[in-house]
């Protein structure tokens, strides 16, 4: 009888210790005090779950301090570079390839606040080289920015990502530089450019230049009061040109213009002035080539930007493309600042290469249709767009056929 109650005890117990997960520790009691044993893996197993809660938080703290361990160790930065770092905010004009690049790369170097900024949505020809987009944001045609804040806050969730759907115009970028440390240019046209190189220079704000197309690529830091800026190189320097839309890119090309931008930020924002290069950086990874020009000597004292009596021209919305909705019509206009000649035979010639859409032209203007639109391009530089009355669009067209 004795020995059945033990055996009866014992079932009891293992029992017990199977609702508990603890069976294997049961049965390491025998059969003495088996009620008791299990009693005291519970509690052992009470203790663990405290213990586990316990230092939930303080293991999570940790693994966030550990983030920028490898990045404090670099002696340029340090523990107070970090920490300038955390407190600094990049503004990154533009969501395309330099401006994924480069928000992600600041994102992870742990910058306190990034604003992105830009009008257009992702389509599938930006996955190639556009590294924060994925194939269902091309599907579902979200807008870069949108899209990329959406992955930025995945990789690290105590930056304060910003983003922002708008054409940056003269009526929105002196809200966009409120507060901000530097700006990042990652845009796809000099009218852009121009009114970033004019808010910088009338802030006081540090901007990086950057460009690519094909395998070729160019980067400069632009410092007010210190170098050059960007109206002062357009004297001297060929900074326009080809477009990614009729020359191609290849990504290797865009990594290495954002590691030079990327680079100068980190030096500006963490407190490492010094540092910042210069010169007006320039490679072609193809032909393999590589120019570094000393340009401190290209600032002109009567520059309208940074001169010594600087009027901020690109600041006045009547330096900027001009557009219009015409009347009754599915068409927009767009000007440029200035009169131009364009030479039609050049551009039906390149758009010809291409091979996107159809190309005619008269002794009067080069007609170029593509999908649902047409561009009618005149000598005088200006340009119709038909089949949309979004200026946002038209202006899109525009600047990736045209430059």
């Amino acid at each position: 009888m004795e020995r059945m109650e033990r055996e009866q005890g014992k079932e009891q117990g293992m029992e017990q210790g199977k609702e508990h997960g603890v069976r294997q520790d049961v049965e390491l009691f025998g059969e003495q005090g088996v009620v008791k044993g299990a009693e005291q893996v519970v509690v052992k197993r009470g203790a663990d779950q405290g213990l586990e809660q316990g230092v939930e938080q303080d293991v999570g703290q940790g693994v966030e301090r550990d983030r920028y361990s490898r990045q404090e160790r670099f002696a340029g930065i340090g523990a107070e570079g970090q920490r300038r770092l955390g407190e600094a905010h990049a503004l990154i004009v533009g969501a395309g390839a330099l401006g994924t690049g480069n928000a992600e790369a600041l994102v992870r170097a742990g910058v306190g606040t990034v604003t992105i900024v830009d009008r257009d949505y992702v389509e599938w020809s930006n996955l190639q080289r556009q590294q924060l987009y994925a194939e269902a944001d091309a599907r579902e045609r979200l807008p870069k920015a949108m899209a990329a804040a959406a992955r930025l806050r995945a990789v690290n969730s105590a930056v304060d990502i910003r983003p922002v759907v708008a054409d940056v115009t003269t009526a929105e970028i002196a809200a966009l530089v409120v507060g901000v440390d530097v700006i990042v240019d990652a845009t796809d046209n000099f009218d852009t450019r121009l009114l970033v190189n004019d808010i910088s220079q009338q802030r006081g704000i540090p901007w990086i230049y950057g460009a690519c197309v094909g395998s070729y690529g160019l980067t400069f830091t632009v410092i007010p009061g210190e170098t050059p800026c960007l109206h002062c190189l357009l004297e001297t320097v060929p900074l326009g040109g080809a477009t990614c839309d009729t020359a191609g890119i290849i990504s290797p090309a865009v990594t290495m213009v954002v590691a030079h931008q990327a680079a100068e930020a980190l030096k500006l924002l963490s407190g490492a002035r010094d540092a910042v290069r210069h010169k007006l950086v320039s490679f072609d990874l193809w032909t393999n080539q590589y120019t570094a020009i000393d340009v401190r000597k290209m600032r002109r004292s009567a520059c309208p930007s940074c001169g010594d009596h600087p009027t901020y021209p690109h600041l006045s919305a009547s330096e900027h493309t001009r557009t219009a909705v015409l009347c009754g019509r599915d068409t927009v206009q767009i000007r440029p600042p200035h009169p131009s000649r364009r030479s039609l035979d050049e551009v039906a010639a390149a758009l010809s290469r291409l091979g996107d859409g159809a190309v005619e032209r008269n002794p009067y203007l080069v007609s170029f249709t593509v999908g649902e639109h047409r561009l009618a391009i005149f000598e005088d530089g200006r340009v119709l767009v038909h089949g949309t009355k979004d200026i946002a669009a038209a202006k899109t067209l525009y600047h990736r056929y045209l430059g």
